[in-house]
C-alpha cells in the first residue's frame, strides 16, 4: 500500500507538471490552475505518507529489530 501512494503522488505531480506547463504555452489559465491543484494534491499525498513513516519512527524500527 505504501508503494501504491508514493506512486501516486509522483504520478499526481508529474501529470500537474504537465498540465501547468502546457496551459502556460498556450495561455490556457484554466489548465495552468488545474495542473497546479494536481501538483498540490500529489504534495499534500506524499506529506501524508512521509508523515507516517516520522509517526512510526525509531521505536517502531527498534521494535522490527527485536523481533526479528
Amino acid at each position: 500500500m505504501a508503494g501504491d501512494e508514493k506512486a501516486q503522488s509522483k504520478v499526481e505531480q508529474a501529470k500537474g507538471k504537465v498540465k501547468e506547463k502546457a496551459g502556460s504555452a498556450v495561455g490556457n489559465e484554466r489548465l495552468e490552475a488545474e495542473g497546479h491543484a494536481e501538483q498540490a494534491k500529489g504534495d499534500a499525498r506524499e506529506a501524508k505518507e512521509n508523515l507516517g513513516h516520522a509517526r512510526r519512527g525509531p521505536l517502531f524500527l527498534a521494535q522490527q529489530l527485536a523481533s526479528a
